[in-house]
């Protein structure tokens, strides 16, 4: 158990799900991602950490073909995606979802609509269907009764729910969240916490969470990854990263604990 009560996941295939090996990218000769190297495992959570501009979301855009790096392999279920082409990334993109930090959700479409989007986009709905599905996946994330408001009614938090609800409509293998907790207030945050919490126990989906949020690390991440400078800094598990004596690794947990304390969050 962890320190939430939460059962660890038991991961039996130890195959890379996703895999990075000696990864480089630069934007305007400045290195962004410098030989990066690390897996994910099918059924685990992993959250990738590190300062603002480190290579987080920069990472995980590349876990499913949006950036392309400038040298090294990147294995998705034992295929280097590298080498594929749009029309192939498309198909690998269908058994990954990404819910990105702004939500994504469609200004102009309901919360039923923004949920079922994906699936109309490949098998068009009656109104009455969609309805009924968007029902489905919002009973997921426990916002059923928001199923005809329009994403102005919301607030942050519950977009960011409706954005996981829409991720789950599409039946992923795996669910890469960006900074799901930022610019959401602390009982919002813990909203998002114990849903991808409890998602993750009861589907059994594989993750990625990036984010700066320690409280949310420690609720549900399995292993850690802390970028710093471009490089993976350090690479092991949850327990193994709040125990590290490693300065850097110290220093990066005590100032997210002074953060928190003082917003008040702790």
């Amino acid at each position: 158990m962890n320190e939430s009560g939460q059962s660890m996941l038991r991961v039996e295939d130890e195959t890379p799900f996703i895999q990075f090996e000696h990864v480089y990218k630069s934007f305007d000769e400045k290195e962004v991602l410098i030989d990066v190297s690390f897996d994910l495992r099918k059924g685990e959570t992993l959250a990738i950490l590190g300062r603002s501009g480190v290579g987080k979301s920069v990472t995980l855009m590349h876990m499913v073909g949006f950036m392309k790096p400038d040298r090294g392999k990147i294995n998705v279920k034992g295929q280097d995606i590298v080498t594929l082409d749009e029309r192939q990334l498309s198909s690998l993109r269908r058994c990954i979802s990404l819910v990105s930090q702004s939500g994504g959700l469609f200004d102009s479409l309901s919360v039923a609509e923004n949920v079922t989007y994906a699936v109309n986009e490949k098998h068009p709905l009656s109104d009455e269907e969609t309805r009924r599905e968007a029902i489905r996946f919002l009973k997921m994330v426990d916002l059923e009764d928001l199923v005809d408001l329009y994403p102005k009614d919301l607030s942050t938090g519950h977009k960011r729910c409706v954005a996981i609800a829409r991720a789950l409509a599409a039946e992923p293998e795996a669910i890469l969240y960006d900074e799901p907790t930022t610019m959401v207030d602390p009982i919002q945050s813990q909203l998002v916490a114990r849903l991808i919490q409890r998602l993750h126990n009861q589907y059994k989906l594989t993750a990625v969470v990036v984010t700066h949020d320690l409280k949310l690390t420690r609720r549900v991440a399995e292993r850690v990854v802390l970028l710093e400078e471009g490089r993976v800094h350090f690479l092991g598990t949850r327990d193994e990263f709040f125990a590290s004596g490693d300065p850097l690794v110290h220093e990066f947990v005590m100032r997210d604990h002074v953060v928190a304390l003082e917003a008040g969050a702790l």
